[in-house]
């Protein structure tokens, strides 16, 4: 699993700490920390909560680069 640098980054867009994300979407910093390093696979209800706190969609967040090409074909 690649790291989630683009959760990441649009975490620090809106100057909002793992701990801060954590908070808000009920799980520990620990679990945020290990999303963005790519060490863990969260939910899709996870997934979907982080999304409405950062206001994005899960393909802006969580969709890898080059899933959808591969499909195409």
């Amino acid at each position: 699993m690649a790291k989630n640098l683009k959760l990441k980054s649009a975490r620090a867009a809106l100057d909002m700490s793992q701990q801060e994300l954590a908070d808000k979407t009920g799980v520990s910093r620990q679990t945020v920390n290990a999303i963005e390093k790519g060490d863990y696979n969260p939910t899709l209800k996870l997934c979907i909560d982080i999304c409405k706190v950062l206001g994005k969609t899960l393909d802006e967040l969580f969709w890898e680069s080059g899933e959808q090409d591969n499909e195409q074909k």
